[in-house]
């Protein structure tokens, strides 16, 4: 790899006029230089479009690119599409990178000659996450193509958010976001990774995740059941290729799906959703006494599996209360 190759850093902007300073300001700060700035401006409707143009005013290495809302999704793909960088990152605008956040992770690709480098992340709310420094005794993880497909799978390490990590960019050569789909990075996963001969990651917290209070993972809507669509589409498609490791895998992590929906499908007052629940309970009941024998499983899935033998009523009664979505 050039020591110095150019990253692509793509910013997808929706009504965000409020945090767009501060996360372009981390982009633009970013201790590792040689930075390909996209932002695309997805139909802003606030004052974020023309923020958008005066950082590029203000920045030789941001382009501005403007085109009608179609979503996070289409956002993405037209930053993919417009990069011309050896490698990728992606940077959801209300969130913000640690000053080292690309050094970090683009040491981290070269010590282990991996495809795709994960960092930490940290959660925050108020004004900005309060760092710490953690470089010395971060603990660093090296997988193999299996293991971390596994990894995923199992939500055992790694997780399938697309921001936070270094991609090469050749891995979405013939891969795009599904438009239109909520879980699109879950969609795409899978084929990135059979692509991948290694994945590194640090637990050093570099992205900063701000969590709103009107964020999709603390509200139900019927969208949120894009899960089981694409989850269900890889069980297919594993289950097609005869990968029998990966579909216990990929069934884990349906499982997860198919609780997270039943549960907050079955909190939301305002509307009934018997057949989703349905859908839902069917599924459990279907992959719960193979995903209970397997020892990879998650220790959260099988208490999970415990109390739907005790019933559906019991299950999102007791266990929901507690439940709730990961990132």
């Amino acid at each position: 790899m050039n020591p110095s190759p150019l990253i692509s850093v793509i910013v997808p902007v929706y009504n965000v006029e409020a945090y767009l300073d501060q996360c372009l300001e981390s982009i633009v700060n970013q201790s590792y230089r040689h930075l390909e700035i996209l932002v695309i401006d997805d139909g802003s409707t606030d004052n974020g479009g023309t923020m958008c143009d005066h950082w590029a005013e203000r920045d030789e290495r941001i382009r501005v690119i403007h085109q009608p809302n179609g979503g996070l999704s289409a956002a993405r793909n037209t930053g993919l599409d417009a990069m011309s960088g050896q490698l990728v990152m992606m940077v959801d605008s209300d969130d913000v990178l640690h000053a080292s956040a690309i050094s970090t992770l683009l040491d981290l690709m070269s010590t282990h000659q991996a495809d795709i480098a994960v960092g930490g992340y940290l959660p925050f709310t108020g004004a900005a996450p309060q760092w710490l420094d953690r470089g010395e005794s971060a603990q660093i993880h090296d997988y193999g193509q299996q293991e971390a497909i596994l990894a995923i799978f199992y939500q055992q390490g790694l997780d399938h958010s697309a921001w936070g990590r270094l991609y090469r960019a050749s891995l979405f050569d013939e891969i795009r976001y599904p438009v239109g789909l909520y879980y699109e990075d879950l969609a795409i996963i899978y084929p990135l990774l059979l692509k991948c001969t290694r994945v590194a990651r640090t637990s050093q917290p570099l992205y900063g995740y701000r969590q709103r209070e009107n964020s999709i993972l603390d509200k139900f809507s019927p969208k949120r059941a894009d899960v089981l669509n694409i989850a269900e589409g890889l069980e297919r498609q594993v289950l097609q290729q005869g990968e029998p490791t990966y579909l216990k895998a990929v069934r884990s992590r349906l499982l997860s799906a198919y609780f997270n929906i039943l549960l907050l499908s079955s909190q939301d007052r305002n509307t009934r959703h018997d057949d989703l629940g349905d859908r839902c309970w069917s599924g459990i009941k279907r992959l719960r006494a193979a995903c209970l024998a397997d020892p990879s499983v998650r220790l959260k899935n099988k208490i999970g599996i415990i109390a739907s033998y005790l019933g559906r009523d019991f299950l999102c009664k007791i266990i929901g209360r507690n439940y709730r979505p990961s990132p």
